[in-house]
C-alpha cells in the first residue's frame, strides 16, 4: 500500500484527532470513530501512524545544534507545582543581556516539538525556557497519550502559577536583561492569555489557538497580545469575538491572524495538522513581535 499523503485524510479525521487530544473522546470511541474512515485500503492502523507524532525525525534545531547553550535547570513555583523542570536554551556565547521568552507546552507536556521551540527561540536571539509543568507528577513521561492524562491530574491554575514562575526565573536570570514574553500552544495559548492577565509588567504575549480569559480578566492585560488562530480550529474561535470585543473595550493593543485552510495545531511540524507556510509566517511573525516590545 502506498503511504498516506495528507490529501488522502478527511478532515473529519483531522476533527477526530481533535477531539481525542483534547480529551472529548476515550481512546476506545477514538479508534471506533476512526474505523469509519478506514475505506479503500486504509486501515485504522496506517491512520493512526500517520496522524500521530513523528517528533524525532522533525526536530528543527537539534539539542546538540553549535549555536546555542540548551540545558535542563530547575526552579521553584511555591504556589504551584514545587520545584519545575524546565529546558534552558540562549544563544552561544552572547555578549549582552538577552530578552527571556516563556515557552508554554500544549496539554501533554514538555515533549520534543516544545523543547524545539525553545530552541528554535534561543537560535533568534532570546533566552528561552520551556517547564514541564508534569514534573510533579514525574515529568513527560515520552509519549503524549500518557502526557495528556498525567496533565488532567493536575489543576490548571496551579499550572499557570508554575509558568509565572518560570518568568520569574528568567527575569531575575544574569543573562536576561528583564524583558520577557511569553508564547504558547493549545493549553500554552491559554496560559500565555492568562501571564498576560496576571503578570502586568510581561512584555509581550503570543497564544497559538488558546483558550480565552473572561471579559473581567481581558481588562487587566497590559501587554501586547499577537493571537494566532487557524480557521478550520471552530472549537477554539467559538471565544475570539467575545475577547475581541474585551480587548477593544479596554485599548489592549493587538494582533490577530486566522490562518486560511489549516487545523488547530498547524504550527506542530511533527503531525499531519502541520501546515508549512502558515507555521512559517506564524513563527516569522512571532519572532518580529519579540524582537519589537522584548530587545
Amino acid at each position: 500500500m502506498k503511504p498516506l499523503k495528507k490529501e488522502d485524510i478527511k478532515q473529519e479525521v483531522f476533527d477526530l484527532y481533535d477531539d481525542y487530544a483534547h480529551n472529548k473522546l476515550d481512546r476506545r470511541q477514538f479508534i471506533e470513530k476512526l474505523s469509519l474512515y478506514a475505506v479503500g485500503g486504509i486501515t485504522v492502523t496506517s491512520l493512526l501512524s500517520f496522524i500521530s507524532p513523528n517528533y524525532l525525525e522533525n526536530l528543527v534545531v537539534q539539542p546538540d545544534d553549535n549555536r546555542i547553550d540548551s540545558e535542563y535547570i530547575t526552579y521553584e513555583s511555591p504556589k504551584g507545582g514545587g520545584t519545575i523542570k524546565g529546558l534552558l536554551s540562549k544563544p552561544k556565547n552572547a555578549s549582552k543581556k538577552l530578552p527571556g521568552v516563556v515557552v508554554v507546552h500544549e496539554n501533554r507536556g514538555l515533549n520534543p516539538y516544545i523543547e524545539d521551540v525553545g530552541r528554535r527561540t534561543a537560535v533568534e536571539g532570546f533566552i528561552s525556557l520551556a517547564p514541564d509543568a508534569l514534573t510533579p507528577l514525574g515529568g513527560y513521561p515520552g509519549n503524549d497519550d500518557e502526557g495528556r492524562a498525567m496533565q488532567r491530574k493536575r489543576d490548571r491554575n496551579k499550572m499557570l502559577e508554575d509558568f509565572i514562575a518560570a518568568y520569574d526565573y528568567l527575569k531575575n536570570h544574569k543573562n536576561c536583561n528583564g524583558n520577557i514574553g511569553v508564547v504558547g500552544f493549545c493549553f500554552g495559548g491559554w496560559i500565555s492569555n492568562m501571564m498576560a492577565v496576571k503578570v502586568p509588567a510581561l512584555k509581550a504575549a503570543v497564544p497559538f489557538y488558546g483558550g480565552q480569559p473572561s471579559a473581567e480578566d481581558a481588562a487587566k492585560i497590559k501587554a501586547p497580545l499577537l493571537l494566532q488562530f487557524a480557521e478550520l480550529d471552530k472549537r477554539v474561535n467559538a471565544g475570539w469575538p467575545d475577547y475581541e470585543n474585551a480587548l477593544k473595550a479596554n485599548n489592549i493593543e493587538y494582533k490577530a491572524h486566522f490562518y486560511p485552510g489549516v487545523n488547530h495545531g498547524f504550527h506542530n511540524n511533527s503531525t499531519p495538522r502541520y501546515d508549512e507556510a502558515a507555521a512559517t509566517l506564524a513563527w516569522e511573525r512571532t519572532i518580529q513581535f519579540f524582537k519589537k516590545h522584548l530587545k
